[in-house]
């Protein structure tokens, strides 16, 4: 059973071709290597395998959800850790932690808890309406 399931994915940045036509499937128990030099397009091929970025043209499978029909069920399934800090300095911890919980469909009461949750463990619960960039030290 395939895992993943990309078929002919295109992305385009303005008149620039990232991605053209690409295609491959992962099967259970396969263990699969994406490599490729700086401006492969390694990265946005990730990006859209995960939801964070749309393609021009083609479809993904993973675990036999589409991930256009069935984007919130992937995100559960599914994790990214990206090889740069993913936070935005201009919001607060707690903001960036309700975006980047709503993306994965969090909402109400669930995602406060989990918020709160996540900046106690991480001792920010005080400093959780202060703008990140605030913390920066140069």
């Amino acid at each position: 059973m395939s895992i993943i399931k990309v078929e002919n994915i295109t992305k385009r940045f303005n008149d620039k071709l990232v991605l053209d036509n690409i295609s491959f499937s992962v099967n259970e128990g396969e263990i699969f290597g994406l490599i490729g030099p700086n401006g492969a397009g390694k990265s946005t091929l990730i990006n859209i395998i995960t939801n964070l970025m749309l393609a021009n043209n083609g479809s993904v499978e993973i675990n036999g959800f589409d991930l256009k029909k069935d984007p919130i069920k992937i995100k559960s399934i599914i994790g990214l850790v990206p090889q740069e800090l993913a936070i935005i300095e201009t919001l607060t911890p707690y903001d960036n932690l309700e975006y980047f919980g709503a993306l994965y469909g969090l909402s109400g009461k669930l995602l406060k808890e989990r918020i709160n949750e996540v900046l106690d463990i991480c001792g920010l619960l005080d400093m959780k309406k202060k703008k990140l960039k605030s913390f920066l030290v140069v």
